[in-house]
């Protein structure tokens, strides 16, 4: 009797895994989240163009939080130029914000590790203050309502195909 209760438990775990889209798609690291509403998010990048996440409804997007004195956030940086790259034409908007750190150490660790990524500048941390990431980095992937749906707390390497994959099928969510 006992292999037919676990199978039957193991069905029913993988049923609902399944209709609820989570079977196998979480790579290591991201959480789902019940879809809270993101904070406002309205910051200058570096060149002084600027950014309000109200604006990007109807696509999903990439925040990711960091700061150069973080050292998983420099481990992390070009990860997520890479897969930047890689995912240019995925649709996904990427927001990478600096937390409050000055224009020229910024510019000058991204012209080392990330010369392709344009930062949005929190200079006084209040808008990370308002996303309250338990720590730095931090990634949140905002769907095209405007919802947070998933998070990623730490460093990771984002160019994995894990990531990669996991990221493009966000589209059909």
């Amino acid at each position: 009797m006992k292999p037919n209760i676990t199978s039957l438990c193991l069905y029913l775990l993988l049923t609902c895994l399944t209709f609820s889209g989570l079977a196998a798609v979480l790579p290591p690291g991201v959480m789902h989240v019940n879809g809270v509403p993101a904070p406002a998010l309205k910051l200058a990048n570096l060149d002084g163009k600027s950014y309000d996440l109200a604006n990007s409804r109807g696509r999903w997007v990439f925040v990711h939080f960091w700061a150069s004195w973080c050292g998983p956030c420099r481990r992390e940086m070009p990860s997520i130029q890479r897969m930047t790259d890689m995912l240019a034409d995925s649709g996904i908007e990427f927001v990478v914000v600096n937390t409050a750190e000055t224009e020229d150490e910024v510019f000058t660790f991204l012209g080392i590790v990330a010369p392709d990524l344009m930062p949005l500048m929190d200079l006084d941390g209040q808008v990370t203050g308002e996303w309250q990431p338990r720590g730095l980095p931090a990634t949140y992937l905002v769907d095209p309502d405007g919802r947070i749906r998933y998070q990623a707390l730490g460093g990771r390497e984002w160019e994995q195909q894990a990531y990669l994959d996991f990221l493009r099928r966000l589209r059909s969510e």
